[in-house]
């Protein structure tokens, strides 16, 4: 048997914390965009943005 999950923010499958737009998981302004990996490339942006932002930061190793 399978696993479900529920975002607290998904009202009768509106976004109650993105101006009541249909839930779209990963769509801008989501708590998920930037977290989490989608299978739907364009919904990873975020991730990219923040992986490089990491990989450019100098490393302090005193």
């Amino acid at each position: 048997m399978g696993g479900g999950w529920g975002c607290p923010h998904e009202v009768n499958d509106t976004c109650s914390r993105v101006n009541d737009l249909p839930c779209d998981p990963g769509m801008k302004g989501c708590v998920l965009a930037g977290r989490y990996v989608f299978f739907d490339d364009d919904k990873n942006k975020r991730l990219r943005e923040k992986q490089a932002r990491a990989d450019e930061a100098p490393e302090d190793n005193d």
